[in-house]
């Protein structure tokens, strides 16, 4: 199947003659100036993106934030998500949500959607390093769409996402001192406009490979107000995710940059961050050193304070660039 996706994408390309080829490791790829890039679809399968093509503004108008989905999961019901209706108090009583518990929310980017494979691998970590509830968000409408329809509908998705967490907490519960938004790649910016929606309140934002093409100037992209702490993980910085820093703590393990440790590919290399983030959350014991600027973290040559990367601890706190080497397969 991975296969057959490349070789469609390139005769397709080749047919209408606008460019011979694209390497799969988007070696060719500079920031601003390349046309193309391979992004993964959520399969992990290279889908290849024309960052020129038009944005879908028909589709963008009729399906925004509204038609987000909120799916929640507690250890009450790990496997089985109950629908949460934004200004339905009725789906939050009749459901297993306990404004008492932590709350962690997951948003997946371009090209995937709620069942995507990092969402039921993080929810796993959280229920199984806590009692919470986890909301995962499918925003697949819009995440389907070319990838420019997507980033322009990124706005809509997180003031949606934002207006629903203040409802959410005002009608069942809850306390913003534990909140926790998680985001990958798009799904990264999208918690980014959320934490700022909501006044920049949640305790806790983590941005797991921000998305790179489209971003590096878009004030919409995940920055230090989107909440009280903002965490950013670094693993494909300069192809398909943002390589400057971002966050209050900006982690960049085994340089931030593609190849990561057992990746052949850049899409590969984008991948790594939510797997990587399900692991902190389960063992928490992948430390950062802090370095003294970006280009020493590239070469993971920091040798400063130290902080763990990612985890589930909502009070978490710490400034600065860190850098740390990971090992190349599961728990890494």
């Amino acid at each position: 199947m991975k296969f057959a996706l490349v070789f469609c994408g390139l005769i397709a390309l080749c047919a209408s003659h606008i460019i011979p080829s694209v390497p799969g490791d988007n070696s060719h790829y500079v920031e601003g100036e390349s046309r193309y890039i391979w992004m993964p679809d959520g399969e992990g399968n290279p889908v290849l993106v024309d960052l020129q093509e038009p944005v879908n503004e028909m589709f963008l108008n009729s399906r925004n934030g509204a038609n987000n989905q909120y799916w929640l999961f507690t250890r009450n019901n790990r496997n089985n998500r109950q629908v949460l209706v934004n200004n339905n108090a009725n789906s939050v009583r009749n459901s297993n949500y306990n404004g008492n518990r932590p709350l962690k929310v997951i948003v997946h980017g371009w090209n995937n959607n709620g069942n995507s494979p990092m969402n039921p691998q993080i929810t796993s970590a959280f229920l199984n390093n806590q009692d919470c509830n986890v909301i995962v968000v499918d925003w697949s409408g819009l995440a389907s769409q070319g990838y420019n329809t997507a980033v322009n509908g990124v706005p809509s998705v997180g003031q949606h996402l934002g207006n629903f967490l203040v409802w959410l907490i005002n009608t069942g519960g809850g306390n913003w001192n534990n909140v926790h938004l998680v985001g990958f790649s798009l799904g990264a910016h999208v918690v980014g406009v959320a934490g700022r929606q909501a006044g920049g309140r949640p305790s806790r934002v983590t941005g797991l490979d921000p998305a790179g093409p489209g971003w590096n100037t878009n004030n919409n992209a995940l920055n230090r107000n989107s909440g009280r702490y903002v965490e950013a993980i670094h693993t494909d910085g300069r192809k398909l995710g943002i390589m400057t820093a971002i966050a209050n703590a900006d982690f960049y393990p085994n340089g931030g940059r593609h190849p990561q440790p057992g990746c052949s590919s850049s899409p590969c290399s984008h991948g790594r961050a939510p797997e990587l983030f399900a692991s902190t959350v389960g063992y928490n014991r992948h430390v950062g050193r802090q370095c003294v600027n970006l280009a020493q973290a590239e070469i993971s040559a920091c040798t400063g304070a130290s902080l763990n990367m990612g985890n589930g601890i909502v009070n978490k706190n710490g400034n600065g660039i860190f850098g740390l080497r990971t090992a190349n397969r599961w728990p890494f």
